[in-house]
C-alpha cells in the first residue's frame, strides 16, 4: 500500500523555497558579489580577484576571527559561483572564533592542535541546534539536539566549523545534486560535475573557501570529488574516524561501513586532521572506533624500509572499466617519478573486481529502495533517478537500485561470499613478495580515483568496486 502524506504537510516545492529563503537571509549582503555570466566556466580565480577582501580590509592575522573573516567571504563568494553550501552560521562562527581569541589572550596557550582553524563540513554531520537535511526536502525542520561525536571532537581541538556543505539526494551517487539545494558544479568547469557525494566539499575547498574540510565516503565520495576538483583526500580505514551521530544513508547496514574523512588542498593538512582526532581519544565517545593511538614510527614507514627503496604496485584498470588517457598518462608520470626517486614498480594484477563490484551493489541495494522511499514519502518529494540535465534518455547508473533487494538470507550469502573473497585477495596481495625484492609484499597500490576526469552532469557513471 502506497504512504499517504499527510495533509497538514505543505508541499515539498513549498518548504523547499521557504528553506532556500532562510539559507539566503544568512548571507552577509555586504558579501553578496556579482558573479561571472553563466559562459564564463572557469570561476577558480574569480573569489580572490572579485575585489571583496580588498574592499572590507580585512588584515589577515594569525587570530581566528580575522582568519575566519576570511574564510567566510570566500566561501560565500564560492557558494555565488558554484553553489556549494547548504547551513551558512556566521554569527555562531564567529562567536566561537572570538572565544578563541581570548582563551589565547588570556592564557597564552592554543585551545588545541586546530586552534582557530575554520573547517567546512558535509551535511550530514549534526551540529546542535541545525537542520542537517542530506538533501532530502523530508528533513527539513528537523534540528540536531546535539553535535556528532567528530564535531564535538573538532571543536576540542580548537577548529571552528562554519558551513556545511552541499550533497547529492540519498548520498549515493557520486555527483552532488538535490531537491533542496540544487546543483554544485565544478570550479575549473561549470559544465562539469564537482563528483560525489562529498562534491560540496570539494568545490568549496578548490575555490579556497575552506582550508580544510570534512567528507565521507562509501564507495568514492571522498576520492571522487578530490580528484575532479585536484584536492588531497582520505578515505581512513573503519574506526578510526568517529562517525556516531552524523546521519548518513543506509544506516543500519554494516557490511560496508562509511567513513568520515579530510579534504585539503596541502597533503599536510591530512597528516594534521587525522593526528589531531586521534589524539583525542575518539574511542571515549564513539564505541565503534578503534582504541589506537597515533603512532609516529607507523606515519614514518618504519616497518616499510623507512620510505626507503619501496616497492608500488600500479593497477593500470580494474578489469571492468578502463580509464580514459589522461588517467593513464597521470599513472605513467607518477610511476616514472617513483623509479626516479629509487623506488621499484610493479604492475598490479586485479583479481574478481567485477564479482567485488556486484557483492557491494547487492549489499547497498538489499534495502536501498525500500530506505528511499519511506525518507522521502514524508513530503512527496521525487527520488532523484538521474543527475543529467536533460533526463528524457537518461540512462540509470548501475550503482542505484534496480529492484526492491534481496532477502536477508540471500544478503548473509553474499555476506558469506565477500568474506572469502577478502582472504582470496589478501593472499593475492602477500604472494606479491616473491616480486618485490624487498622481502615484503607491495607496500602500496597505486590506482585511478576515478576512469575518467571531471565529467558533464549526469555522465558519472562509474564508482570504484572496491569500497574498502
Amino acid at each position: 500500500m502506497a504512504n499517504s502524506i499527510p495533509t497538514d504537510i505543505p508541499h515539498w516545492t513549498a518548504l523547499v523555497a521557504e528553506k532556500k529563503q532562510r539559507q539566503l537571509e544568512s548571507i552577509p549582503q555586504e558579501w553578496i558579489v556579482t558573479p561571472p555570466s553563466d559562459s564564463t566556466l572557469d570561476v577558480s580565480a574569480f573569489p580572490e580577484t572579485c575585489g571583496l577582501l580588498n574592499a572590507r580590509e580585512i588584515e589577515i592575522t594569525n587570530t581566528p576571527v580575522n582568519v575566519l573573516l576570511e574564510k567566510l567571504a570566500l566561501a560565500i563568494v564560492a557558494h555565488q559561483l558554484v553553489n556549494c553550501l547548504t547551513e551558512i552560521f556566521v554569527d555562531r562562527a564567529l562567536a566561537r572564533a572570538a572565544e578563541l581569541d581570548d582563551y589565547l589572550k588570556n592564557t597564552g596557550k592554543v585551545a588545541g592542535p586546530l586552534h582557530g582553524l575554520p573547517i567546512s563540513l558535509k551535511d550530514q554531520l549534526c551540529i546542535k541546534g541545525l537542520e542537517t537535511t542530506m538533501g532530502y526536502v523530508s528533513w527539513i525542520g528537523q534540528y540536531a539536539d546535539r553535535n556528532a561525536v567528530l564535531v564535538d571532537v573538532l571543536i576540542e581541538c580548537g577548529a571552528v566549523p562554519f558551513v556545511r556543505t552541499n550533497v547529492p539526494q540519498t548520498l549515493a551517487w557520486p555527483e552532488s545534486f538535490n531537491n533542496v539545494f540544487g546543483r554544485t558544479t565544478n570550479p575549473y568547469n561549470r559544465s562539469l560535475t564537482c563528483g560525489g557525494s562529498s562534491g560540496g566539499e570539494g568545490a568549496l575547498i578548490a575555490l579556497k573557501g575552506s582550508p580544510l574540510g570534512v567528507g565521507s565516503d562509501l564507495g568514492g565520495s571522498i576520492r571522487i570529488p578530490s580528484a575532479f576538483c585536484g584536492l588531497y583526500g582520505l578515505r581512513p580505514s573503519y574506526g578510526r574516524v568517529p562517525h556516531y551521530g552524523a546521519r548518513g544513508t543506509l544506516e543500519g547496514q554494516d557490511s560496508v561501513l562509511p567513513v568520515l574523512g579530510p579534504m585539503t588542498s596541502s597533503v599536510v593538512g591530512i597528516k594534521v586532521f587525522m593526528k589531531a582526532v586521534i589524539n583525542a581519544k575518539p574511542w571515549l565517545n564513539d564505541p565503534l572506533v578503534v582504541r589506537k593511538k597515533w603512532d609516529e614510527d607507523e606515519y614514518n614507514l618504519v616497518d616499510h624500509g623507512s620510505g626507503e627503496h619501496l616497492c608500488f604496485a600500479i593497477m593500470w584498470d580494474d578489469g571492468v572499466v578502463v580509464p580514459h588517457p589522461p588517467i593513464r598518462r597521470s599513472l605513467e608520470i607518477a610511476k616514472a617519478a617513483l623509479q626516479k626517486a629509487g623506488h621499484k614498480v610493479v604492475d598490479w594484477k586485479p583479481i574478481k573486481h567485477r564479482l567485488l563490484g556486484d557483492i557491494t551493489r547487492d549489499i547497498w541495494n538489499a534495502a536501498s529502495a525500500e530506505e528511499y522511499m519511506i525518507t522521502t514519502s514524508v513530503t512527496g518529494e521525487p527520488i532523484i533517478a538521474t543527475m543529467e540535465l536533460d533526463s528524457a534518455d537518461a540512462a540509470v547508473a548501475s550503482f542505484r537500485p534496480q529492484n526492491s533487494g534481496i532477502t536477508a538470507y540471500q544478503l548473509w550469502q553474499v555476506q558469506k561470499l565477500r568474506q572469502n573473497i577478502r582472504k582470496e585477495y589478501l593472499d593475492h596481495w602477500e604472494a606479491t613478495t616473491s616480486e618485490t625484492g624487498t622481502g615484503r609484499p607491495v607496500d602500496a597500490i597505486i590506482c585511478p580515483a576515478a576512469p575518467f576526469a571531471a565529467t558533464p552532469h549526469g555522465k558519472n557513471r562509474s564508482v570504484p568496486v572496491i569500497a574498502e
